[in-house]
């Protein structure tokens, strides 16, 4: 069974990861931010916790307005650095711990948290900042992490409130997981800063000390304030410190605080914070938990020839299923039918994909982890309907599935007068 050990705090301004980058412990300007992340490197060597859960936001570098979502989970077995402007930072990338992070997504939904998930996306600032400071501070964080991408940039955002329940229900999550590891989770953000319009340097300490004193010893309290008490508090941006109650919420009721400081040298009051964790969940509710988290999907084993696309499936064929979807774009569509092999060679498709692509095997493509709304874009491109792929995946002819239906018709999803569905007799 998974534990939670504690739970960190921590800035993630880019004044952090530049100090890191391009001065010394032993410069005066920036000495005081390293001192900051000394006791978290300290206490992170000693306690050496298996998985970080890192709860961050993006500044707009990997998740864009076109599609944005409160809570977005990473489910992937790798994070790089993203590219914010002038070039990846040299950090190398971190391993992510796939399998704790199904689970987790998993048991949120049980919870009735529908959040989002995410795979080959790389990790801005938000997340890299700190950990490049608090671990070995410029070699690769060696244990595994999993990031939690939190949308408070673009309102409405979710509430103190829902972020505190949010981290109850990681608790579950977390210590529900049947193998034995141990988790300390890292909220980022924060303290008080504005860094937008004519309110722009805005900077409240004595907020920011309630606030750590709150967030300790009474965070039910924090969870009644609005975003516009915050932003009056600590800036707009500052706002972000709703999630450390993701955090706090996570952890048992008892906790020790370990480390505490705070510094201001610029636009962001730094700070970082330790809570070693005093409490865990009982057994017995746990193995409960376990069981509604496998409750939706109970039995489904027993239908024949219906794969459900998990997050396991889409994992294992993200590769593929992101090249078949790639079909929507033009240019990728008219080079698969020009000149396959060559896109087959850009893609590093494995020799296996390729067979079944050649084949055009759509149960094979099923069973390797295919989602079928990439296989009919791939068969309208290539001038196939939607009832070829059906009859093949039944194992029958055309002809004898449309036998099976109350209208024999044929149609597909591509434009145009090929789209046009035929009757037959």
């Amino acid at each position: 069974m998974a534990r939670i050990i504690g739970g960190i705090a921590a800035s993630h301004s880019p004044t952090i990861g530049f100090a890191k980058d391009t001065k010394t412990a032993e410069d005066p300007a920036w000495s005081e931010v390293f001192k900051l992340f000394d006791p978290v490197q300290i206490w992170l060597a000693e306690k050496q916790p298996d998985v970080l859960f890192f709860i961050y936001n993006d500044h707009i570098t990997s998740f864009f307005f076109d599609h944005y979502s409160p809570f977005a989970l990473g489910v992937d077995s790798q994070y790089a650095t993203a590219d914010e402007g002038g070039g990846p930072r040299d950090y190398p990338a971190v391993s992510g711990h796939a399998e704790l992070s199904r689970h987790i997504g998993q048991s949120l939904f049980a919870d009735e948290f529908d959040i989002s998930f995410f795979q080959k996306k790389p990790i801005d600032h938000g997340m890299f900042s700190p950990l490049s400071m608090m671990t070995d501070r410029g070699k690769v964080w060696a244990k595994a992490i999993v990031p939690l991408q939190v949308g408070v940039l673009q309102f409405p955002i979710p509430t103190a409130k829902r972020c505190f329940k949010l981290g109850k229900a990681l608790r579950k999550a977390i210590e529900s997981y049947p193998e034995d590891l141990t988790v300390t989770l890292v909220a980022t953000g924060g303290l008080s800063h504005q860094v937008h319009g004519e309110r722009c340097g805005f900077n409240n300490t004595e907020w920011d000390e309630h606030f750590l004193d709150l967030l300790e010893r009474d965070p039910e309290t924090l969870t009644e304030y609005t975003h516009a008490d915050f932003a009056r508090l600590g800036g707009l941006e500052g706002a972000e410190v709703i999630m450390w109650l993701i955090m706090r919420g996570a952890l048992s009721s008892q906790i020790k605080c370990v480390h505490r400081g705070s510094y201001l040298p610029s636009m962001t009051n730094i700070a970082t914070v330790i809570y070693e964790n005093l409490g865990n969940s009982e057994a017995s509710h746990l193995a409960a938990h376990r069981n509604l988290i496998q409750h939706q999907l109970a039995g489904i084993e027993e239908l024949q020839g219906t794969h459900p696309f998990t997050l396991e499936r889409a994992h294992k064929a993200f590769h593929l299923n992101d090249f078949l979807h790639r079909l929507v774009l033009p240019k990728h569509r008219q080079r698969f039918i020009d000149s396959p092999a060559e896109l087959y060679d850009e893609f590093h498709l494995s020799t296996e994909e390729r067979r079944l692509l050649d084949s055009r095997d759509w149960i094979g493509l099923i069973h390797y982890g295919v989602i079928f709304f990439v296989l009919e874009k791939m068969a309208a491109v290539i001038g196939l309907s939607n009832l070829d792929v059906y009859a093949q995946m039944a194992g029958l002819t055309l002809e004898e599935f449309q036998a099976t239906r109350n209208v024999s018709i044929q149609y597909s999803v591509a434009g145009g007068d090929e789209t046009e569905a035929v009757e037959e007799d």
